[in-house]
């Protein structure tokens, strides 16, 4: 990524992390960090907390890389980590982490153990890579699907992106992998009717009850 280069911070914003904020993850950013002592040309030169700031900056307006402010690191820096922590799992960590932390406020135990899955389909950019969309069988939509699993009060446990011809039942179970994997807590599992029984079989070998929800008469939305 080619953009121009930065001048120092002259300036806070909304999205910045505030000091109480920042001290949450810092241990996750600190830890991974020792690790990689020299992960790029930038080693040095900007602190990870300006580094965390300009995530949030760009996911917070949508803005271009290349038209981030200019008193923030370049895109270059910032995209580097950013690609880093989405692929090591270091971004899922810090995801996991606020979770826990934001069940514990709601006096929930950190560690869930019914989840909500559905899936949605949205109609992709006409510039998005035919590879990446499909037709939905159900509602011959194009585009892309988005399954997700929530805990009960809404909170992201697992999420996939896939080609709108997928079916639920692959959705489904991946879902399911990657709950297991981020809350083994997990024993229960409620469902629409667009999964079939190879997500409840799925589920029983994993020591997860998926009930299929059957939707009422009338009823729009998915209703647990």
């Amino acid at each position: 990524m080619r953009c121009s280069g930065r001048r120092g911070r002259t300036r806070a914003v909304p999205s910045d992390l505030s000091d109480e904020a920042w001290d949450v993850i810092r241990p996750v950013i600190t830890a991974w960090k020792t690790k990689h002592p020299s992960v790029s040309g930038h080693e040095g030169q900007y602190a990870m907390r300006e580094i965390v700031d300009t995530l949030l900056y760009q996911a917070r307006t949508g803005c271009q890389w290349c038209y981030l402010p200019h008193d923030l690191p370049p895109a270059s820096a910032v995209y580097y980590y950013f690609g880093l922590w989405r692929d090591d799992g270091t971004a899922e960590t810090i995801h996991d982490l606020l979770r826990r932390q934001a069940r514990q406020m709601r006096r929930r135990h950190e560690g869930p153990t019914a989840i909500v899955m559905d899936s949605q389909t949205v109609r992709a950019s006409a510039n998005a890579p035919k590879e990446t969309t499909g037709l939905d069988p159900g509602k011959k939509s194009p585009g892309r699907k988005r399954g997700t699993a929530t805990d009960v009060i809404g909170l992201v446990i697992a999420v996939l992106v896939v080609a709108a011809s997928v079916h639920d039942n692959a959705i489904g179970i991946a879902l399911l992998d990657r709950t297991a994997k981020s809350a083994p807590t997990v024993t229960k599992a409620w469902v629409d009717a667009g999964f079939k029984g190879a997500v409840v079989e799925h589920g029983t070998r994993l020591g997860i009850d998926v009930e299929i929800v059957q939707r009422k008469p009338r009823t729009r939305g998915f209703t647990p």
